[in-house]
């Protein structure tokens, strides 16, 4: 009863927290705030900031310190700006086993390292409805590849990466029957379990497979992060409902007062993987990666996966107790440290690496959780920050030995020294924050000028807009021995974690435009004399080109009632930033943006007789409400002859044949 006494306080404060405006909530931004944030006209923001999107699914892009939006990147949601997963090209990036999945929730996202450090090469990005991690290349800011989790649900512990970007690893939030099994939902702790896989990614290409799933028992692995320099080996999970309830879970799954941080040691489990200790395991799941030459997406459903159980495997996984329902799994930048932040603790727990090998070494067990060895807590512990706040949940790291942690109950961020574990500074934010980023807070070396929070109230913060607010990011200066709240800014969908790096990290590396001799893409019109349209059946191909300021052909007849028409719009531009669109009046699949020197293709179908104008989406000239043209389709069974053209209609000789 008390217990559940004590989940009702913590959502009363929740409810104090969101519904009453904070004490000189108007007068915490000093004044020189102004001055630090301002990105003059021309001049270039010192960060990248990626955002997670949360329920749109995409990736946001923001400046810092200026805290303005640069892009939109489309990831596991269709995106009507450019078209993705409405192009042809597009569609199979959304593909799963289950078909295609043109949503999910998108929560954290991992720059890629090399020896801890950022390198600018990729961004990963998780799916948490539907499994599955992206690859997103950093010279194009597009989805490079997809590859779906099986055995999981609620991929939500990634996609955090190793300090070489060895492995990114993915932990399921939410244990389930392996291989689909059908088994009642009672039978929770004899069939349910929860699975960390291992995900190897090429160090030349990025290119992602899954080599390897460890299976744990069934209980929610909530966060996770990749050990540095001495803890290299290692891996860290938090983890809560060990109670392994499946009803109730504010109540039944808060009973213990620790859950765990499983502690897993990669390098032996790769060993192990190598040396056959593994199962495979049938699983379908989809691979889906993009062709930048071919700008085309192929998808493949693969069909087993290689699975690791400790109970075979000694020494790879161990438990260490955590109170109480830990959220972050943090590692800071020596690797030394792991601070677990129980969501209802009212103290942050720091593990010390060098105390858990010896304790590994020394027996120092107090049973087992599954076979899996549970170190004692005071053996592993370097100490315990008292009264930090309430309701922590992550901490990220400045590299002069400081540590952050979000207070999500008390709306504030908390400063603290690794050391001693004594609290040195606190700063409001506005409200109820989640995570919270430093530029490189999660690596050996951190950037420590700014901080960002990442806010899931903004009640009084902007104009209001109906029922639903916006979120908001905060910035912070933590140059010095106090936080600083420099800007507040809304964000799209619901930021949960970030990542940021310095801007000359990626900002010479970026593709302009692709080189149009060099486009694989079998659909290519490579100049205008080539442009055609072609009947095969039902099907019309129409190889178009767009230019500054037309399209060719920009006439078309001879297409039927119940045609699929494929238009093929090849951008003939080689100049950096002119894209151009394509649209059909009346077209279901949206519109494309085709990026210069690149082939998209937009599938329309003709449900009824007329005249559909299309056009150039995309403002390209001064001619641009010009870049247009026509299509008639006539009724089914017309004898109107395939014509087109631009300037002039005429029937081309080609317009019959059956292929290209």
């Amino acid at each position: 009863m008390n217990k559940f006494l004590i989940t009702l306080g913590s959502l009363a404060v929740i409810a104090t927290t969101q519904s009453c405006k904070m004490k000189n909530a108007d007068s915490v931004v000093s004044g020189d705030a102004a001055a630090k944030v301002y990105v003059a006209p021309g001049k270039y923001d010192e960060f990248y900031n990626f955002v997670s999107g949360g329920f749109s699914g995409n990736v946001t892009v923001y400046g810092l310190p200026s805290g303005r939006l640069l892009k939109t990147i489309p990831v596991f949601s269709v995106f009507p700006e450019n078209g993705y997963g409405y192009s042809e090209e597009t569609k199979p990036m959304l593909n799963t086993s289950n078909g295609p999945v043109a949503w999910d929730d998108q929560h954290h996202l991992e720059l890629s390292q090399t020896d801890g450090k950022q390198d600018g090469r990729w961004i990963f990005a998780n799916a948490n409805n539907t499994p599955r991690v992206a690859r997103i290349d950093l010279t194009t800011f597009r989805t490079a590849e997809i590859i779906q989790i099986p055995n999981s649900a609620g991929n939500h512990s990634s996609p955090f990466a190793t300090e070489n970007t060895e492995y990114v690893v993915a932990g399921t939030r939410f244990s389930v029957p392996l291989g689909d099994a059908d088994v009642p939902i009672s039978s929770f702790k004899k069939n349910f379990r929860s699975t960390a896989s291992f995900i190897k990614v090429d160090k030349a290409t990025g290119n992602m497979n899954i080599a390897f799933q460890i299976v744990l028992p069934g209980m929610n692995l909530d966060l996770s992060h990749a050990g540095k320099g001495p803890s290299h080996d290692w891996f860290f999970f938090s983890c809560y409902n060990t109670e392994q309830a499946y009803t109730m879970l504010e109540v039944n799954a808060s009973q213990k007062d620790k859950d765990f941080i499983v502690a897993v040691n990669w390098k032996k489990a790769e060993e192990y993987a190598n040396s056959g200790k593994g199962h495979k395991m049938p699983a379908s799941y989809a691979h889906n990666t993009y062709d930048e030459t071919a700008h085309t997406a192929k998808s493949v459903i693969e069909k087993d996966v290689l699975v690791l159980d400790p109970k075979d495997c000694p020494d790879m996984v161990y438990m260490i107790p955590c109170p109480k329902s830990p959220h972050g799994a943090d590692v800071d930048p020596t690797g030394e440290y792991i601070v677990g932040s129980g969501k209802l603790a009212a103290l942050i727990p720091v593990f010390s690496f060098e105390k858990i090998t010896k304790a590994i070494q020394d027996k120092q067990f107090e049973g087992n959780f599954y076979g899996i060895p549970v170190i004692k807590y005071e053996a592993a512990l370097h100490g315990e920050v008292k009264k930090p706040g309430l309701g922590p949940l992550h901490t990220e790291f400045d590299g002069r030995g400081n540590a952050y942690t979000s207070m999500f109950l008390s709306s504030e961020v908390v400063k603290w020294r690794l050391s001693d574990l004594q609290v040195l500074d606190r700063a409001p934010t506005y409200y109820s924050v989640g995570h919270l980023m430093i530029p490189g807070g999660d690596t050996k070396s951190p950037t420590g000028k700014y901080l960002v929070a990442y806010n899931k109230i903004t009640k009084d913060r902007y104009l209001p807009t109906g029922p639903e607010l916006c979120q908001s990011a905060q910035l912070y200066d933590i140059s010095g021995d106090k936080m600083q709240l420099l800007l507040d800014f809304p964000t799209a969908g619901e930021p949960h974690y970030g990542q940021a790096c310095p801007a000359d990290l990626i900002k010479d590396k970026q593709v302009k435009f692709y080189d149009i001799n060099k486009n694989k893409n079998e659909f290519l019109t490579l100049g205008e004399k080539k442009a055609n349209v072609i009947r095969k059946g039902n099907r019309v191909d129409v190889y178009m080109t767009a230019i500054r300021s037309h399209l060719v052909p920009d006439n078309i007849e001879g297409v039927y009632v119940g045609d699929d028409v494929y238009f093929h719009v090849t951008n003939l531009e080689q100049d950096w930033d002119i894209p151009h669109g394509f649209a059909v009046k009346n077209s279901s699949s949206v519109d494309l943006l085709i990026m210069p020197g690149e082939t998209q293709t937009v599938k329309f179908t003709a449900q009824k007789q007329g005249i559909y104008p299309f056009y150039c989406t995309d403002f390209c000239s001064a001619l641009h409400q010009e870049m247009s043209g026509y299509m008639r389709v006539s009724p089914k069974g017309s004898n109107v002859p395939l014509k087109f053209g631009t300037n002039v209609i005429a029937p081309d000789p080609t317009a019959v044949a059956a292929t290209k």
